[in-house]
């Protein structure tokens, strides 16, 4: 690989730190607190340690497989071969090519109110505008992608101080009252279920680190600099959200919010701030947003061609690459399509989390992979702590976290593995493949 094409570690960071806090801080953490209330801070912490968790054991993964684009899909391929990669390959594309979705509607809201349009102007046609516009950005290389994007994080993180500053400002005084009154709950947000359906919209915000595996091998210093950038975007991601949720409900009452797409924006109207923040905070919201959409396109694009590439899919996503940008230009628009039509299919908070369902699953798929390739010796130059019991409790963890998920994204969910499976055997039928027979038990 050419001196130049490289990409630092720092940058790398703060491109997963972008896909994170994007849809996170400015979209759904009003959503997080709407479901859970107090209880939110907790979840965030909570789904922040397992999503370091999850980071360790994709960092020794990238170690072993540190040249393939697929991300999670790519080791649990190698591990298990076709037919689970297969299935975790189509059901990670889709969650990312929906959480793009999901950001753009955050990015459409708060250009809406930038613009004081109310409901003049569907928010809907600035995400579709947003996803054409990063697309063609993709089109461009990687390496531009990534620096954008760094560029941008730089920017929404000052912002978000400038936030947290102001809402710390109440500390003392809420309205002329105690600040504490603002954390009292309502009982629809009180219990184990409301925690966990909070937990399921913090999880998607956290996902957007896997975008650093996607590409390892262009960061300078290798797998184990990779794994460190990537715990790093955790552990300030972690700060930032409790911080910022902290300061929306010196704000705003816990009982306050409801499922929108633009809570920093909708508490700073509600205590009259000043019109200068207001617009500094949009601001800030429409880079965030744009951000962490233009590294979930970067992310699905290169998981269709590594699928692709594996024989998986048809070869026109892998064919129609060009290694001297790193890109695969038909990956990249079959991504902006389906983004654009997953708009249409309800709120953010359904959107966000059908994107879920799919990062669960192969989160889950991750520590098996993980035990897998322990078990036969197989070992990278980054190993994961506390093996095995880090990979079996985050498995536990995370099928425990599926309790929250809305009915209607559990079911898409598994409709979407069952016509995975479904297509996969298909396909091997029309090639005449022979059937595999194994022996579980002699």
């Amino acid at each position: 690989m050419a001196r130049g094409s490289s990409i630092s570690a720092m940058v790398a960071a703060g491109v997963g730190l972008g896909a994170i806090i994007g849809a996170g801080i400015f979209v759904l953490s009003g959503t997080a607190i709407a479901l859970a209330g107090l209880d939110a801070l907790f979840a965030f912490i909570a789904v922040g340690i397992v999503a370091i968790f999850v980071a360790l054991q994709t960092g020794e993964m990238a170690s072993i497989f540190p040249h393939v684009k697929g991300t999670i899909y790519s080791f649990v391929y190698n591990a298990f071969g076709s037919q689970l990669g297969f299935m975790t390959g189509v059901v990670i594309y889709t969650s990312y090519v929906t959480s793009v979705s999901a950001i753009s509607l955050g990015f459409g809201s708060y250009l809406s109110s930038v613009l004081a349009l109310g409901s003049a102007w569907d928010p809907i046609y600035f995400a579709i505008a947003l996803i054409i516009a990063l697309s063609l950005v993709n089109l461009h290389g990687i390496k531009s992608a990534v620096e954008v994007d760094f560029g941008l994080v730089l920017v929404k993180v000052l912002i978000l101080l400038v936030f947290i500053i102001f809402g710390l400002s109440y500390l003392t005084s809420v309205n002329g009252g105690p600040p504490y009154a603002h954390f009292s709950v309502s009982a629809a947000q009180s219990g184990v279920l409301p925690f966990f359906q909070a937990c399921v919209v913090i999880f998607f915000a956290y996902s957007g680190f896997q975008v650093i595996n996607t590409f390892t091998d262009r960061i300078k210093g290798g797998p184990r600099a990779a794994a460190k950038a990537i715990i790093g975007a955790v552990v300030v991601s972690i700060a930032l959200y409790v911080l910022v949720v902290f300061a929306l409900m010196l704000l705003v009452p816990a009982g306050g919010f409801t499922v929108s797409a633009d809570p920093l924006a909708s508490a700073l109207k509600a205590v009259h701030a000043p019109g200068y923040l207001f617009y500094i905070v949009d601001i800030g919201a429409l880079i965030a947003t744009a951000s962490a959409a233009l590294a979930g396109l970067l992310s699905s694009s290169r998981i269709l061609y590594q699928i692709s590439k594996d024989n998986l899919l048809p070869s026109i996503f892998y064919r129609a690459y060009d290694p001297r940008r790193d890109v695969a230009s038909y990956a990249i628009l079959l991504s902006m399509v389906i983004s654009i039509a997953t708009l249409f299919l309800g709120n953010v908070y359904v959107i966000a989390a059908m994107a879920d369902f799919g990062i669960i699953f192969s989160y889950i798929a991750l520590g098996f992979a993980l035990i897998h390739f322990r078990r036969i010796g197989k070992r990278g130059s980054f190993s994961a702590p506390f093996y095995p019991y880090l990979p079996i409790l985050s498995i536990v963890i995370l099928i425990a976290f599926m309790y929250g998920m809305p009915q209607q994204s559990l079911f898409i969910g598994f409709v979407i593995l069952f016509l995975s499976m479904l297509v996969y055997f298909s396909l091997r039928e029309i090639e005449e493949k022979k059937v595999v027979k194994v022996k579980l038990f002699d």
